[in-house]
């Protein structure tokens, strides 16, 4: 955590100041579970979706510009904290991993909304059996290639079903703009949560602040339910 953190400001007040906020800080609604297609890859387990377009409506953010470009020869994601298996992966083994898809809506906190937004990613359960995180493991800590910009989630949040660390975006890579080469998707909370361009994940043992919580946010970001919504 840096020195901003204790600052008094409230989510109206702060709000007005943002000339670059976080990119695609828009995740669905906290009901969206009953509209939301998570896909597993069993047969017949998998909606049909009839057209694969990008998405468009969109408000592209920054904390720290310029946004950080995606290397895949050097990219690496560091895995560690209190775990048994700390790992570094290089590019290639992480898209090596498996990964399904899930269509769903996104909404930002500051109050724009994009529907349908097809991601392919990693699910938590695949980085968590690949660390081993130890007993006392209460949270996850996810890191941005943009420093300073970080933000956590408690560990059972993080096994939710629908969320998970995206690789692809309405077909395709995820887009600079979005986080390439790794973002992470939180469908049910504000996307503030969604921390782009990760490049590391660290089991922690307690809660810390995040960038947005620093700055007077909510810790716990439910669509509907949470920043004064």
């Amino acid at each position: 955590m840096n020195s901003d953190r204790g600052i008094p400001l409230g989510r109206a007040a702060f709000l007005g100041t943002v000339v670059a906020g976080i990119g695609g800080i828009a995740l669905t609604s906290r009901f969206s579970g009953a509209v939301s297609s998570a896909m597993s890859g069993v047969a017949g387990a998998i909606p049909v979706v009839k057209e694969i377009a990008p998405t468009k409506g969109w408000r592209i953010y920054a904390v720290n510009p310029p946004m950080p470009v995606f290397d895949p020869a050097s990219y690496k994601l560091e895995l560690g904290g209190i775990v048994d298996n700390a790992r570094t992966l290089t590019w290639d083994e992480v898209a090596a991993l498996p990964t399904e898809l899930q269509v769903s809506d996104f909404h930002c906190v500051t109050g724009w909304s994009v529907n349908g937004v097809q991601w392919q990613g990693i699910r938590p359960r695949t980085i968590v059996d690949l660390c081993r995180p130890t007993a006392v493991t209460t949270h996850v800590t996810f890191f941005s290639s943009e420093h300073p910009y970080m933000d956590q989630l408690t560990l059972d949040q993080f096994l939710e079903a629908d969320v998970m660390l995206a690789t692809g975006m309405d077909g395709r890579p995820v887009p600079r703009a979005h986080g390439a080469p790794l973002r992470l998707v939180v469908p049910r909370m504000y996307g503030y949560k969604g921390v782009k361009w990760v490049n590391a994940i660290r089991f922690d043992p307690g809660p810390v602040f995040g960038y947005w919580e620093q700055r007077g946010y909510d810790i716990d970001a439910w669509v509907g339910d949470s920043n004064g919504l």
